[in-house]
């Protein structure tokens, strides 16, 4: 289906009402409130899940607590607890098609990349920490007294973590099974509006065999509830994704009691395409970066920087391949762009569009939402024409927004991709090898793809620099944070007796 075929409708997935998981058990809110879960493809009720109290959230803290003071995990072996966590990967893999439908549905997501990007990553997480677990061994240091000395790697203790809507099951899993694994137990607060795929999760790794109080997930509202949980004196380290303005307030608040605090925050990232690449090639590359999951994604790359003597063509390309590419039902496998994941992002995109548009910018293609079933849609669109200093090009859209900007030489494209005040991800198209070693590493990213876009794997890190936050996700890298030193000396008698 294309944006000019829109008759179909996005189905309806049939869900369970939600509750929360504490101490090995679901259970209801304190007060008993629920919240409803909205299909984004439709605007209607998916279901409901219990809405979490502070009560509730110093419930799963205390659980987790206990969990960990008991030491039936932490004390547990790095190897044992591995397999336990490859059990899950194996639960996941039998569950993929059951959480790739509620994820899509829950999400938005048009089912093929439910299955093939969400579900995969997310399980391959847990596979990749599970064998990075039988690797957990203390480091002796040769030292100049005469004493033995060694480092041992400890878990923290209880690790919150906070995760968004966009990608609900890969961003909750990049946290919790590297926290696993390194012995730490869990409390998890997914997103208001996401939050059903955290609930399989607690099934899934109960099944595998993670011990009671060690994994709990609280649903409910950010503002009370995770505001709660970053301050909580009992928490040891929290992960965070979500936007950079409320991971700087979480931030603020973990602080105040000297918490760890990682965070994976907001991007708006340039791609740079040279006017010696394949074209064919790069527009695959520059359409998928802006596009891919409706926009919503930190490290989409929203700033097309065009080398002068290709702008026209380039522009021209985009108005004539957009309107083609599969849009609308989430159910159909063939579609590539689904609804945005609630209606305060659809607005929040279209009001953004409409001040560029207000302020001089060309509207190449889209720029409008699109009426199919009630869903929350908007058109992909290309933006030229802008002002720098113009909100869409300096902020974070978090839709299918594409704005591009023409330049001359190496040095402008360089200078205007890194004037920005995010720093999460980056592009490069070009075929001089030279060029893209020699930009790359100018540009201030956590990562930066050549010839490409999105490629992440478990091994590979991913992070921000500057407002795009600190710490790092995926990878040895990121096992390192739910890790503390402990360097113990023992010191020796003079024949070298203890």
């Amino acid at each position: 289906m294309t944006i000019a075929d829109t008759a179909s409708a996005a189905t309806t997935t049939e869900i369970a009402p939600g509750r929360l998981f504490i101490g090995g058990r679901w259970t209801e809110a304190s007060d008993g409130g629920r919240t409803d879960v909205v299909s984004p493809a439709t605007g209607r009720k998916l279901t409901d899940v219990a809405r979490g109290t502070t009560a509730d959230a110093d419930a799963a803290v205390a659980a987790a607590r206990s969990a960990f003071d008991s030491g039936v995990w932490s004390q547990l072996s790095s190897r044992e607890r591995a397999r336990i966590l490859h059990r899950a990967y194996e639960l996941m893999r039998d569950r993929a098609e059951e959480l790739a439908q509620v994820e899509s549905a829950n999400v938005g997501k048009p089912i093929t990349f439910a299955r093939s990007v969400d579900v995969n990553n997310a399980a391959e997480l847990y596979e990749y920490y599970a064998a990075l677990g039988h690797h957990l061994d203390a480091d002796v240091r040769e030292i100049t007294a005469n004493a033995h000395a060694y480092v041992r790697k400890e878990p923290h203790g209880v690790v919150v973590a906070v995760t968004p809507f966009n990608f609900p099951l890969i961003l909750a899993s990049t946290k919790i099974a590297p926290a696993l694994i390194a012995g730490n137990t869990v409390v998890h607060k997914p997103a208001s509006i996401t939050p059903l795929s955290a609930l399989i999760m607690a099934d899934i790794l109960q099944q595998a065999g993670v011990p009671d109080g060690v994994f709990n997930v609280v649903t409910g509202a950010g503002s009370t509830l995770g505001d709660h949980l970053v301050s909580h004196p009992s928490v040891d380290k929290v992960a965070f994704t979500g936007s950079t303005e409320v991971g700087a307030h979480a931030a603020a608040l973990a602080a105040q009691s000297l918490t760890p605090f990682t965070a994976e925050l907001g991007g708006n990232a340039a791609n740079i395409l040279f006017a010696d690449v394949d074209l064919d090639a790069a527009m695959q590359a520059v359409i998928s970066a802006f596009v891919f999951n409706s926009g919503q994604f930190c490290m989409a790359g929203p700033r097309l920087l065009v080398e002068r003597p290709i702008y026209d063509m380039v522009l021209e390309i985009l108005g004539n391949a957009l309107p083609h590419v599969p849009f609308g039902d989430i159910s159909d496998p063939e579609t590539v762009i689904g609804p945005l994941a609630s209606r305060a992002q659809l607005e929040k995109v279209a009001g953004m569009v409409d001040r560029a548009r207000a302020a001089g910018a060309r509207v190449i293609t889209g720029g409008h939402p699109v009426d199919l079933n009630g869903g929350f849609y908007y058109a992909p669109t290309v933006l030229a024409d802008l002002d720098p200093a113009t909100e869409i090009v300096v902020e974070e859209t978090f839709g299918p927004v594409l704005t591009v900007q023409p330049f001359d030489t190496e040095e402008e494209a360089i200078a205007l991709a890194n004037d920005t005040r995010y720093g999460l991800a980056s592009g490069i198209q070009t075929a001089d090898l030279a060029r893209a070693h020699r930009v790359s590493t100018r540009l201030e990213a956590g990562i930066t793809w050549v010839n490409g876009w999105g490629t992440l794997d478990p091994a590979i890190s991913f992070g921000g620099v500057k407002s795009s936050g600190w710490g790092r996700e995926g990878g040895p890298e990121a096992m390192a944070s739910y890790l503390r030193s402990h360097s113990i000396v023992i010191h020796l008698g003079q024949d070298g007796s203890r």
